[in-house]
């Protein structure tokens, strides 16, 4: 089982408006990196007061951060030829695709499948499928609402859905799931 999980927190409501990136990498079912970038966003200095509140990342944090066209290459060196998975991932695809559409980058063709949906076929007796939720009935603590946190829960969830489904590798992913699964 090969696959990258990946989160974004966003400075405003617009979708090229990424301050954090979080990749996790899955290589054998097994995580092998969790990497977190700050991302001065192209809004900066102006950050909403309500995306502050929500993951703690303020303007002068990412003051000399690189803007997500500097550190897409490297982004896109880890996930490379994988599945990418992401909690909510409408979210996440949307601010990706957003932050392409900003800096006039290439979209690369890349499949995603939500973590939710994994949850929801895993565990359809749960009475919420949040991230939060998810990691407190599996025991995981972790750092909610910083991206690269956020991503190494949703790869554990993700593996762990996948045991509970018998599912062992990537093309049984799709066959099972390969209505859920979205083209960025």
């Amino acid at each position: 089982m090969d696959f990258c999980a990946i989160d974004f927190e966003t400075a405003t409501h617009e979708k090229s408006s990424a301050c954090e990136m979080g990749i996790c990498v899955v290589q054998d079912s097994k995580i092998v990196e969790t990497k977190t970038w700050l991302i001065k966003p192209p809004s900066f200095p102006y950050f909403n007061r309500f995306n502050i509140d929500v993951h703690g990342i303020t303007p002068e944090d990412v003051k000399d951060a690189p803007t997500f066209d500097e550190i897409w290459y490297e982004a896109e060196e880890m996930m490379y030829g994988s599945l990418m998975i992401a909690h909510n991932a409408g979210f996440d695809a949307g601010v990706l695709r957003g932050c392409f559409e900003h800096y006039g980058m290439f979209t690369p063709k890349l499949n995603y499948l939500c973590s939710i949906q994994l949850a929801k076929k895993s565990w359809n007796y749960l009475p919420k499928y949040g991230l939060k939720p998810l990691a407190e009935y599996h025991k995981i603590e972790f750092n909610h609402h910083r991206a690269g946190a956020d991503a190494e829960v949703c790869a554990k969830i993700s593996l762990l859905a996948f045991e509970k489904l018998f599912l062992t590798t990537n093309e049984e992913v799709h066959d099972v799931m390969k209505a859920k699964i979205k083209k960025l």
